[in-house]
């Protein structure tokens, strides 16, 4: 792209009358110069076979729901927001794919384009990918498309399932609908239900995998835990802090800003290791999609270090700059710490608490936005402008 286009797509992604989508397709064409229409196509694909997916995986719980209630038949739904790496991997999958084909566009002919289609029983309709014969790399571009499609049906039910699981523990359960009134402790049944059923289904799924896919998948949870398992620490940090205890305050910044990051993983490079809070937020979220993108490389399937760093660096910015932004007044009155409220405690006033934000959330996405067009990724990089821009700094104190 020239440089007076680019220059017209960032102007264009600074207006707020656009949408946030459509804005962000221009800020990541502002940024790079890169277009990649034929990935940006494959997003209604990726869309339409993920939401199958979800509903297939739904199914199971539909039914438990049904027996659960005495009811003739349920509909289901989880609001979540976590599944979108998985779709930016299987989008970058099936690109990898339509470049090694010779004519034939592989994503068109896959196990799901049937599925979505509702061609059961006709001659469109091919079975699924079987696991236990993944003895090789896939050379085929069809099974590349076949084992990809396959793991991400696995993977967003293991996401499903952990971020399930963090809201039965947090007595969250707004985000779990069907299709029948329901009070708040029928709620509460139906989301431990709906967890249980999945959690089941996924250890089935799982077993079905080799077994370097599922010990991959099971290292992630345990360190993913130990962390959970020291918020009692970090809150009582955080209040004694607030309370003007100087101790607690530096150690925040050394275990909790600054600590060494304590993982055997090839996401990172030494540099970044020394990101603010890097280590605690990858023990936070980002080890979840470290595995996630681990299980498709032990899958013999073609990920790159940089793509799956993209990834990582992204979703921590995105627990960053929406979750615990917006989340930051009832983080706050509920002695929570994070990398906002610890901004908060150690900066040298509200505006300066509010620019160091922004500048750790620019940190992160910059980075994920330079790998994503290292990986020809434009789905992902496009993501890290539409993370930025639906973020709401403005309900932080001190934003200008």
């Amino acid at each position: 792209m020239t440089g007076p286009l680019r220059a017209t797509a960032g102007w264009l992604a600074r207006r707020s009358t656009l949408p946030t989508a459509v804005r962000a397709v221009f800020g990541y064409y502002g940024h790079t110069g890169r277009f990649d229409l034929a990935s940006l196509r494959l997003k209604s694909t990726v869309d339409d076979r993920t939401e199958a997916m979800v509903e297939d995986v739904f199914t199971s719980v539909e039914s438990a729901l049904a027996r659960e209630f005495g009811v003739e038949s349920v509909s289901f739904e989880y609001d979540t927001k976590l599944l979108l790496p998985a779709e930016l991997t299987l989008g970058y999958l099936y690109r990898r794919a339509q470049r090694r084909a010779d004519g034939v566009d592989p994503v068109a002919e896959s196990t799901w384009a049937s599925r979505v289609d509702d061609a059961v029983g006709s001659e469109a309709y091919r079975a699924p990918t079987d696991p236990a014969e993944w003895d090789t790399d896939p050379d085929d571009p069809r099974e590349l498309v076949d084992r990809a499609e396959y793991l991400t049906q696995v993977v967003i039910g293991a996401l499903l399932d952990g971020d399930m699981r963090d809201a039965v523990n947090d007595a969250e359960y707004e985000d779990f609908e069907v299709s029948f009134d329901v009070d708040r402790e029928e709620r509460a049944r139906v989301a431990r239900v709906a967890q249980e059923t999945l959690q089941a289904d996924l250890e089935h799924r799982l077993e079905a995998l080799p077994d370097e896919l599922t010990e991959i998948y099971e290292w992630a949870v345990d360190l993913s835990e130990a962390h959970q398992d020291r918020d009692p620490h970090f809150r009582d940090l955080y209040e004694r802090a607030r309370e003007g205890d100087g101790d607690a305050r530096t150690s925040i910044e050394a275990e909790y800003r600054d600590a060494p990051f304590d993982a055997d993983t090839d996401v990172f490079t030494d540099e970044e290791r020394d990101l603010p809070y890097l280590w605690t937020q990858y023990a936070r979220v980002g080890v979840i999609y470290d595995a996630m993108i681990e299980m498709y490389r032990a899958a013999g399937l073609p990920v790159e270090t940089a793509f799956k760093r993209s990834i990582v660096l992204s979703i921590v910015a995105a627990q960053i700059w929406l979750d615990d932004v917006d989340d930051y007044g009832a983080d706050v009155a509920d002695g929570q710490l994070t990398p906002v409220t610890a901004e908060y405690l150690l900066a040298e006033g509200d505006r300066e608490a509010a620019r160091r934000v922004r500048d750790l959330t620019e940190q992160y996405l910059d980075l994920a936005r330079t790998y994503a067009a290292e990986t020809e990724s434009p789905l992902t990089g496009i993501a890290t402008e539409y993370i930025y821009l639906s973020g709401d700094p403005d309900v932080l104190p001190g934003t200008d």
